[in-house]
Formats: C-alpha cells, sequence, structure tokens
C-alpha cells in the first residue's frame, strides 16, 4: 500500500497524496511555473488549461486561484496547487466509489424483479429463496422495518443503499 505524504483537514474530503501522485504534482508544478519563480500566475494557469481544452475567462481563473491562495493574490505556490488539485479531484467519485455503486444497484436489481424502482414484500420473498437464503414472514417483516423508512410499504433504492452501507 503506497505511503500517505500529505494530510490535511480542508473543509472537503481529506486530503492524501501518495508517494507518486506528489512527485506527479511537483512536476506539473515545475512544468506549469513558466518563469520558475515557484508561484503560478492567471497566465501560467491559463496556458496550462488550454494545453488541456479547457477554456476560461480571465475573470473565472482569476477568481478560482484566488479562492485557492491562502493570501487572496493572484499567485499559488506549490502547497496551494497541490490543495487546488486534490479538491478538483474530490469533485469526482473514485474508482473505488464507482464500482461500489454498481455493485450496489447490481445488487438491488436482483430483489427488484419487475424493474419498477422498488422492492415488494413478495419480491424480497423470491429473491431471498433465488438466491438460497429462504426467510420467514417475521425475518421479511423485520427487513422491512427497518429499511422502509417512508413507510410506504417497498423499499426504493435510497433506502436499500442506506442499510446496506
Amino acid at each position: 500500500m503506497a505511503k500517505v505524504i500529505n494530510k490535511k483537514n480542508t473543509g472537503c474530503k481529506e486530503t492524501r497524496f501518495t508517494e507518486n501522485e506528489l512527485q506527479d504534482l511537483r512536476t506539473a508544478f515545475d512544468l506549469i511555473d513558466a518563469n520558475q519563480d515557484g508561484r503560478l500566475n492567471t497566465n501560467e494557469l491559463s496556458r496550462m488549461l488550454s494545453r488541456l481544452g479547457i477554456t476560461l475567462e480571465e475573470s473565472t481563473l482569476i477568481e478560482l486561484i484566488r479562492a485557492a491562495s491562502h493570501s487572496g493574490k493572484d499567485l499559488l505556490d506549490e502547497a496551494e496547487f497541490m490543495l487546488w488539485v486534490k479538491r478538483i479531484q474530490d469533485l469526482f467519485p473514485s474508482e473505488e466509489e464507482d464500482s461500489s455503486q454498481e455493485d450496489l444497484m447490481a445488487a438491488f436489481r436482483v430483489f427488484d424483479l419487475d424493474h419498477n424502482g422498488y422492492i415488494t414484500r413478495d419480491e424480497l420473498k423470491t429473491a431471498m429463496e433465488t438466491i438460497g437464503e429462504p426467510v420467514t414472514e417475521q425475518q421479511i417483516t423485520q427487513f422491512l422495518t427497518m429499511a422502509d423508512t417512508d413507510k410506504d410499504g417497498k423499499i426504493n433504492y435510497e433506502e436499500f443503499a442506506r442499510l446496506l452501507l
């Protein structure tokens, strides 16, 4: 397992970089820092984003940099750049989160036999028997009581996910 190098409480997800990610970010920072002054300005970031096919209005770019800069100026140092990149990464689910969501949805579909977005008492019983786990009426009632938070007599995906996570 990769060693965690940097860990800060940023108000977003916990910031963690592996040794490789840290090195890649330092290399990226050095490549973007055209004048090699240890700070990124709007022109340097604009060129980098342009190379990635991203065009932003200068005012938007200045606003993004000021929000990421601890000093509130139009410059980012290496640490601020790394934190900025991490915040952007945190906006997107990780592959692990994507995989977990897909697995959870697949499990829900096993129980939602008529594919209407709900698991009924009968579907729950049939699905459990199909997967080799016969259940009693009492067990089904207990499961529905725990899972059916909106008390409509069936389990929607959100209730199913909440119960299993």
